[in-house]
Protein backbone atom coordinates (compact mmCIF):
# COMPACT_ATOMS: atom_id res chain seq x y z
CA UNK A 1 0.00 0.00 0.00
CA UNK A 2 1.34 3.30 -1.03
CA UNK A 3 -0.16 5.59 2.01
CA UNK A 4 -0.53 4.70 5.26
CA UNK A 5 -2.06 6.34 8.70
CA UNK A 6 1.55 7.86 8.70
CA UNK A 7 0.70 10.17 5.66
CA UNK A 8 -2.47 11.44 7.24
CA UNK A 9 -1.26 14.16 9.51
CA UNK A 10 1.02 15.99 7.00
CA UNK A 11 -1.71 15.45 4.59
CA UNK A 12 -4.26 17.01 6.70
CA UNK A 13 -1.48 20.11 7.63
CA UNK A 14 -1.38 20.52 4.05
CA UNK A 15 -4.68 20.72 3.34
CA UNK A 16 -5.22 23.14 6.14
CA UNK A 17 -2.17 25.55 4.48
CA UNK A 18 -3.78 25.43 1.09
CA UNK A 19 -7.09 26.80 2.43
CA UNK A 20 -5.59 29.04 4.72
CA UNK A 21 -2.67 30.74 2.82
CA UNK A 22 -3.07 29.58 -0.80
CA UNK A 23 -6.16 29.55 -2.60
CA UNK A 24 -7.45 32.67 -1.44
CA UNK A 25 -5.45 34.44 -3.09
CA UNK A 26 -5.14 32.73 -6.35
CA UNK A 27 -7.23 35.42 -8.06
CA UNK A 28 -4.91 38.27 -7.33
CA UNK A 29 -1.40 36.27 -8.61
CA UNK A 30 -4.06 34.76 -11.42
CA UNK A 31 -4.50 38.68 -12.30
CA UNK A 32 -1.15 39.62 -11.44
CA UNK A 33 0.60 36.84 -13.08
CA UNK A 34 2.90 36.16 -10.98
CA UNK A 35 2.95 35.10 -7.23
CA UNK A 36 5.20 35.56 -4.46
CA UNK A 37 7.36 32.38 -4.96
CA UNK A 38 9.88 33.63 -1.79
CA UNK A 39 7.19 34.25 0.69
CA UNK A 40 5.42 31.58 0.10
CA UNK A 41 8.08 28.44 -0.14
CA UNK A 42 9.50 30.13 3.09
CA UNK A 43 6.01 28.85 4.90
CA UNK A 44 6.10 25.80 3.12
CA UNK A 45 9.67 24.87 4.21
CA UNK A 46 9.26 26.29 7.53
CA UNK A 47 6.40 23.68 7.71
CA UNK A 48 8.72 20.81 5.89
CA UNK A 49 7.24 20.01 3.04
CA UNK A 50 10.49 20.95 0.78
CA UNK A 51 12.15 18.41 1.54
CA UNK A 52 9.61 15.76 2.51
CA UNK A 53 11.99 13.09 0.67
CA UNK A 54 15.19 15.07 0.87
CA UNK A 55 18.22 14.24 3.28
CA UNK A 56 18.09 15.01 6.98
CA UNK A 57 21.68 16.50 7.21
CA UNK A 58 20.30 18.72 4.77
CA UNK A 59 17.27 19.90 6.39
CA UNK A 60 14.50 17.20 4.82
CA UNK A 61 12.72 15.13 6.48
CA UNK A 62 14.23 12.01 5.02
CA UNK A 63 10.79 10.05 4.10
CA UNK A 64 10.32 7.48 1.44
CA UNK A 65 8.93 9.24 -1.84
CA UNK A 66 5.50 7.76 -1.11
CA UNK A 67 5.39 11.63 0.59
CA UNK A 68 6.14 13.79 -1.80
CA UNK A 69 4.02 12.33 -4.07
CA UNK A 70 1.16 12.44 -1.69
CA UNK A 71 2.23 16.08 -1.42
CA UNK A 72 1.49 16.43 -5.01
CA UNK A 73 -1.84 14.94 -5.00
CA UNK A 74 -3.13 17.46 -2.41
CA UNK A 75 -1.51 20.18 -4.64
CA UNK A 76 -3.50 19.60 -7.00
CA UNK A 77 -6.27 21.12 -4.62
CA UNK A 78 -4.79 24.47 -5.75
CA UNK A 79 -7.45 26.79 -7.46
CA UNK A 80 -5.00 27.28 -11.06
CA UNK A 81 -2.03 25.10 -12.05
CA UNK A 82 0.66 27.74 -11.79
CA UNK A 83 1.34 27.82 -8.31
CA UNK A 84 1.10 23.82 -7.86
CA UNK A 85 3.91 23.54 -11.06
CA UNK A 86 6.39 26.01 -9.33
CA UNK A 87 6.18 24.24 -5.93
CA UNK A 88 6.71 21.10 -8.46
CA UNK A 89 9.89 22.43 -10.13
CA UNK A 90 11.37 23.52 -6.39
CA UNK A 91 10.86 19.59 -4.86
CA UNK A 92 10.66 17.44 -7.78
CA UNK A 93 12.49 18.93 -10.98
CA UNK A 94 15.46 21.14 -9.90
CA UNK A 95 16.56 19.31 -6.23
CA UNK A 96 16.27 15.41 -7.45
CA UNK A 97 19.39 15.15 -8.96
CA UNK A 98 21.21 17.19 -6.19
CA UNK A 99 20.06 15.71 -3.41
CA UNK A 100 21.12 12.16 -4.75
CA UNK A 101 24.27 13.01 -6.94
CA UNK A 102 25.88 16.28 -5.23
CA UNK A 103 28.81 16.57 -3.08
CA UNK A 104 28.20 17.45 0.13
CA UNK A 105 29.10 20.97 -0.31
CA UNK A 106 26.85 21.90 -3.18
CA UNK A 107 24.61 20.41 -1.28
CA UNK A 108 25.11 22.54 1.70
CA UNK A 109 25.22 25.84 -0.96
CA UNK A 110 22.03 25.33 -2.85
CA UNK A 111 19.93 22.24 -1.30
CA UNK A 112 19.28 23.48 1.99
CA UNK A 113 18.32 26.43 1.47
CA UNK A 114 15.94 24.99 -1.31
CA UNK A 115 14.19 22.62 1.56
CA UNK A 116 14.46 25.57 4.25
CA UNK A 117 12.37 27.98 1.45
CA UNK A 118 15.22 30.60 1.84
CA UNK A 119 15.51 30.47 -2.00
CA UNK A 120 14.24 29.66 -4.62
CA UNK A 121 15.35 27.02 -7.51
CA UNK A 122 14.97 26.48 -11.46
CA UNK A 123 15.44 23.69 -13.68
CA UNK A 124 17.35 24.88 -16.98
CA UNK A 125 17.12 22.31 -19.70
CA UNK A 126 14.95 23.62 -22.68
CA UNK A 127 15.95 26.19 -24.93
CA UNK A 128 14.44 27.31 -28.17
CA UNK A 129 15.65 25.12 -30.36
CA UNK A 130 15.76 22.31 -28.03
CA UNK A 131 12.63 21.71 -25.88
CA UNK A 132 11.75 17.92 -25.32
CA UNK A 133 14.98 16.98 -27.82
CA UNK A 134 17.83 17.25 -24.64
CA UNK A 135 20.32 15.60 -26.97
CA UNK A 136 20.59 18.60 -29.18
CA UNK A 137 20.87 21.35 -25.98
CA UNK A 138 23.69 24.13 -27.32
CA UNK A 139 24.29 25.89 -23.94
CA UNK A 140 28.27 24.90 -23.42
CA UNK A 141 30.33 25.25 -20.35
CA UNK A 142 34.13 25.52 -21.01
CA UNK A 143 36.29 24.51 -18.89
CA UNK A 144 38.71 27.13 -17.89
CA UNK A 145 41.49 26.14 -14.69
CA UNK A 146 39.14 25.68 -11.62
CA UNK A 147 36.02 27.16 -13.29
CA UNK A 148 33.39 26.64 -16.10
CA UNK A 149 32.47 29.79 -18.34
CA UNK A 150 29.10 29.18 -19.63
CA UNK A 151 27.49 30.93 -22.91
CA UNK A 152 24.88 29.87 -24.28
CA UNK A 153 20.06 30.39 -23.33
CA UNK A 154 17.31 28.30 -21.63
CA UNK A 155 13.80 29.15 -22.60
CA UNK A 156 10.33 28.28 -20.85
CA UNK A 157 12.38 28.49 -17.50
CA UNK A 158 9.46 28.40 -14.53
CA UNK A 159 10.57 30.84 -11.65
CA UNK A 160 12.83 31.95 -13.77
CA UNK A 161 12.79 35.56 -12.68
CA UNK A 162 12.42 35.07 -9.34
CA UNK A 163 14.67 32.24 -8.89
CA UNK A 164 17.83 32.20 -6.57
CA UNK A 165 19.73 29.64 -8.51
CA UNK A 166 18.86 27.25 -11.36
CA UNK A 167 20.23 23.80 -12.10
CA UNK A 168 21.30 24.26 -15.40
CA UNK A 169 22.12 21.34 -18.04
CA UNK A 170 24.76 22.36 -20.30
CA UNK A 171 27.56 20.57 -22.61
CA UNK A 172 31.02 20.48 -20.82
CA UNK A 173 32.54 18.66 -23.65
CA UNK A 174 32.31 17.83 -27.59
CA UNK A 175 32.01 14.08 -27.31
CA UNK A 176 28.79 12.06 -27.94
CA UNK A 177 25.69 14.12 -27.05
CA UNK A 178 24.78 11.80 -24.38
CA UNK A 179 28.00 11.83 -22.51
CA UNK A 180 29.32 15.58 -22.60
CA UNK A 181 26.63 16.88 -20.31
CA UNK A 182 26.99 18.12 -16.95
CA UNK A 183 24.36 19.58 -14.35
CA UNK A 184 26.12 22.70 -12.66
CA UNK A 185 24.60 25.16 -9.72
CA UNK A 186 24.56 28.61 -11.04
CA UNK A 187 23.43 31.47 -8.79
CA UNK A 188 21.12 33.59 -10.86
CA UNK A 189 23.43 37.07 -9.59
CA UNK A 190 26.60 35.40 -11.38
CA UNK A 191 27.69 38.18 -13.58
CA UNK A 192 26.71 37.69 -17.10
CA UNK A 193 23.07 35.85 -16.26
CA UNK A 194 20.26 37.82 -17.70
CA UNK A 195 16.65 37.16 -17.22
CA UNK A 196 15.64 38.41 -20.60
CA UNK A 197 11.42 38.70 -20.44
CA UNK A 198 8.97 37.10 -18.20
CA UNK A 199 7.04 34.79 -21.23
CA UNK A 200 3.11 35.46 -21.87
CA UNK A 201 1.48 32.37 -21.38
CA UNK A 202 -1.80 30.57 -22.15
CA UNK A 203 -2.17 29.29 -18.96
CA UNK A 204 -0.39 28.96 -15.89
CA UNK A 205 -0.47 32.54 -15.37
CA UNK A 206 0.73 33.01 -11.97
CA UNK A 207 3.62 30.99 -12.40
CA UNK A 208 6.49 33.41 -13.82
CA UNK A 209 8.30 31.87 -16.72
CA UNK A 210 11.69 33.44 -18.25
CA UNK A 211 14.19 33.12 -20.85
CA UNK A 212 17.31 33.52 -19.64
CA UNK A 213 20.77 34.14 -21.28
CA UNK A 214 24.24 33.36 -20.31
CA UNK A 215 27.00 35.70 -21.61
CA UNK A 216 30.37 34.48 -20.37
CA UNK A 217 28.95 33.05 -16.94
CA UNK A 218 31.74 31.85 -14.70
CA UNK A 219 31.17 29.52 -11.80
CA UNK A 220 33.01 27.32 -9.75
CA UNK A 221 33.58 23.62 -10.96
CA UNK A 222 32.79 22.61 -7.32
CA UNK A 223 28.94 23.81 -7.93
CA UNK A 224 28.64 20.82 -10.99
CA UNK A 225 26.18 17.77 -9.63
CA UNK A 226 28.18 14.92 -9.09
CA UNK A 227 30.15 13.74 -11.93
CA UNK A 228 31.21 15.54 -15.24
CA UNK A 229 29.30 14.20 -18.45
CA UNK A 230 26.86 12.29 -16.58
CA UNK A 231 23.97 15.13 -16.73
CA UNK A 232 22.06 14.14 -19.16
CA UNK A 233 21.55 10.41 -17.36
CA UNK A 234 21.19 12.56 -13.97
CA UNK A 235 18.31 14.51 -15.54
CA UNK A 236 16.62 11.46 -17.63
CA UNK A 237 16.89 10.13 -14.10
CA UNK A 238 15.22 13.13 -13.15
CA UNK A 239 12.48 13.39 -15.20
CA UNK A 240 11.08 10.32 -14.14
CA UNK A 241 10.25 11.85 -10.52
CA UNK A 242 8.95 15.42 -12.71
CA UNK A 243 6.53 13.21 -14.77
CA UNK A 244 5.03 10.87 -12.28
CA UNK A 245 5.23 14.25 -9.53
CA UNK A 246 2.86 16.18 -12.93
CA UNK A 247 0.34 12.95 -13.00
CA UNK A 248 -0.20 12.92 -9.49
CA UNK A 249 -0.86 16.50 -9.11
CA UNK A 250 -3.63 16.29 -11.84
CA UNK A 251 -5.54 13.72 -9.86
CA UNK A 252 -7.29 16.43 -7.47
CA UNK A 253 -7.05 19.00 -10.16
CA UNK A 254 -9.23 16.94 -12.62
CA UNK A 255 -11.98 16.12 -9.98
CA UNK A 256 -12.40 19.31 -8.86
CA UNK A 257 -13.48 19.87 -12.40
CA UNK A 258 -15.66 17.49 -12.56
CA UNK A 259 -17.23 18.54 -9.33
CA UNK A 260 -17.49 22.11 -9.82
CA UNK A 261 -19.30 21.23 -13.25
CA UNK A 262 -22.03 18.90 -12.05
CA UNK A 263 -22.79 21.70 -9.38
CA UNK A 264 -23.01 24.37 -12.40
CA UNK A 265 -24.78 21.81 -15.29
CA UNK A 266 -27.11 20.99 -11.57
CA UNK A 267 -28.10 24.16 -11.55
CA UNK A 268 -28.22 25.51 -15.12
CA UNK A 269 -31.41 25.16 -16.87
CA UNK A 270 -32.78 24.69 -20.64
CA UNK A 271 -35.54 22.83 -22.33
CA UNK A 272 -37.44 22.28 -19.34
CA UNK A 273 -34.78 20.62 -17.40
CA UNK A 274 -30.99 21.23 -16.02
CA UNK A 275 -28.45 20.18 -18.01
CA UNK A 276 -27.03 17.32 -15.77
CA UNK A 277 -30.51 15.62 -16.18
CA UNK A 278 -28.86 15.16 -20.37
CA UNK A 279 -27.71 11.67 -20.51
CA UNK A 280 -24.86 12.40 -22.19
CA UNK A 281 -23.74 14.98 -19.86
CA UNK A 282 -24.13 12.46 -16.61
CA UNK A 283 -22.89 9.24 -18.46
CA UNK A 284 -19.54 11.80 -19.68
CA UNK A 285 -19.29 12.78 -16.62
CA UNK A 286 -19.11 9.24 -14.92
CA UNK A 287 -17.11 8.40 -17.93
CA UNK A 288 -14.73 11.21 -16.98
CA UNK A 289 -14.41 10.53 -13.36
CA UNK A 290 -13.51 6.69 -14.01
CA UNK A 291 -10.49 7.54 -16.58
CA UNK A 292 -9.54 9.71 -13.32
CA UNK A 293 -10.09 6.82 -11.11
CA UNK A 294 -7.43 5.01 -13.30
CA UNK A 295 -5.12 7.56 -13.87
CA UNK A 296 -4.10 7.26 -9.73
CA UNK A 297 -4.41 3.68 -10.04
CA UNK A 298 -1.35 3.49 -12.42
CA UNK A 299 0.03 6.88 -10.46
CA UNK A 300 0.14 4.87 -6.98
CA UNK A 301 1.23 1.48 -8.68
CA UNK A 302 4.00 3.69 -10.20
CA UNK A 303 4.65 5.51 -6.80
CA UNK A 304 4.87 1.90 -4.95
CA UNK A 305 7.43 0.68 -7.78
CA UNK A 306 9.71 3.74 -7.13
CA UNK A 307 9.57 3.55 -3.19
CA UNK A 308 10.77 -0.39 -3.91
CA UNK A 309 13.71 0.88 -5.56
CA UNK A 310 12.52 0.00 -9.22
CA UNK A 311 12.98 1.94 -12.79
CA UNK A 312 9.72 2.78 -13.12
CA UNK A 313 10.71 4.57 -16.34
CA UNK A 314 7.71 2.94 -18.35
CA UNK A 315 5.32 3.46 -15.75
CA UNK A 316 5.84 7.11 -15.04
CA UNK A 317 6.06 7.84 -18.86
CA UNK A 318 2.75 5.91 -19.33
CA UNK A 319 0.96 7.88 -16.06
CA UNK A 320 2.10 11.64 -17.55
CA UNK A 321 1.06 10.81 -21.25
CA UNK A 322 -2.23 9.36 -19.91
CA UNK A 323 -2.46 12.66 -17.40
CA UNK A 324 -1.74 15.00 -20.45
CA UNK A 325 -4.35 13.66 -22.71
CA UNK A 326 -7.11 12.98 -19.65
CA UNK A 327 -6.70 16.67 -18.91
CA UNK A 328 -7.06 17.73 -22.55
CA UNK A 329 -10.25 15.72 -22.94
CA UNK A 330 -11.88 16.48 -19.74
CA UNK A 331 -11.53 20.02 -19.59
CA UNK A 332 -12.68 19.93 -22.98
CA UNK A 333 -15.37 18.28 -22.37
CA UNK A 334 -16.47 20.02 -19.17
CA UNK A 335 -15.90 23.61 -20.54
CA UNK A 336 -18.73 22.81 -23.17
CA UNK A 337 -21.34 21.84 -20.66
CA UNK A 338 -20.71 25.68 -19.29
CA UNK A 339 -21.97 26.75 -21.81
CA UNK A 340 -20.99 30.43 -22.69
CA UNK A 341 -19.97 30.79 -19.07
CA UNK A 342 -17.27 28.21 -20.05
CA UNK A 343 -15.78 30.67 -22.57
CA UNK A 344 -15.28 33.49 -19.79
CA UNK A 345 -11.78 33.58 -17.57
CA UNK A 346 -14.12 33.89 -14.51
CA UNK A 347 -15.08 30.01 -14.34
CA UNK A 348 -12.87 27.54 -12.97
CA UNK A 349 -13.11 25.67 -16.30
CA UNK A 350 -11.95 27.96 -18.27
CA UNK A 351 -8.30 28.36 -16.40
CA UNK A 352 -8.47 24.60 -16.57
CA UNK A 353 -8.92 24.29 -19.92
CA UNK A 354 -5.36 26.44 -20.50
CA UNK A 355 -3.68 25.59 -17.56
CA UNK A 356 -3.78 21.49 -18.20
CA UNK A 357 -2.80 22.24 -21.92
CA UNK A 358 0.67 22.35 -20.61
CA UNK A 359 0.69 18.65 -18.92
CA UNK A 360 0.99 17.10 -22.86
CA UNK A 361 4.01 19.39 -23.38
CA UNK A 362 6.15 20.29 -20.53
CA UNK A 363 8.40 17.75 -19.46
CA UNK A 364 8.33 15.91 -22.48
CA UNK A 365 5.75 16.05 -25.09
CA UNK A 366 3.13 13.01 -25.97
CA UNK A 367 4.82 12.30 -28.82
CA UNK A 368 8.40 12.11 -27.08
CA UNK A 369 6.57 9.51 -24.26
CA UNK A 370 5.25 7.58 -27.15
CA UNK A 371 8.94 7.40 -28.50
CA UNK A 372 10.17 6.32 -25.26
CA UNK A 373 7.51 3.71 -24.70
CA UNK A 374 7.33 2.68 -28.09
CA UNK A 375 11.85 2.05 -27.85
CA UNK A 376 11.02 -0.07 -24.95
CA UNK A 377 8.55 -1.92 -26.64
CA UNK A 378 10.97 -2.93 -29.51
CA UNK A 379 8.45 -1.25 -31.82
CA UNK A 380 10.45 1.94 -32.45
CA UNK A 381 11.56 1.98 -36.10
CA UNK A 382 14.95 1.43 -36.87
CA UNK A 383 15.04 -0.87 -34.03
CA UNK A 384 15.44 -4.88 -33.68
CA UNK A 385 12.41 -7.02 -32.48
CA UNK A 386 12.24 -7.71 -29.40
CA UNK A 387 13.58 -11.16 -28.65
CA UNK A 388 15.85 -11.28 -31.81
CA UNK A 389 19.81 -11.24 -31.64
Amino acid sequence: MLFTADHDEPRRALQKFIAAEINPHVDEWEQAGIFPAHELFKKLGDLGFLGLNKPVEFGGQGLDYSYALMMAEELGAITCGGVPMAIGVQTDMATPALARFGSDEVRREFLAPAIAGDQVACIGVSEPGAGSDVASIKTHARSDGDDYVINGGKMWITNGTQADWICLLANTSDGPVHRNKSLICVPMKTRGVQVARKLDKLGMRSSDTAQIFFDNVRVPKRNRIGEEGQGFTYQMIQFQEERLWGAAACLKAHEFIINATIDYTRSRKAFGGSILDNQVVHFKLAEMQTEVELLRSLVYRAGEALVAGEDVTRLATMAKLKAGRLGRELTDACLQYWGGMGFTNETPVSRAYRDSRLTSIGGGADEVMLMVLCKMMGTLPGMKQKGNA
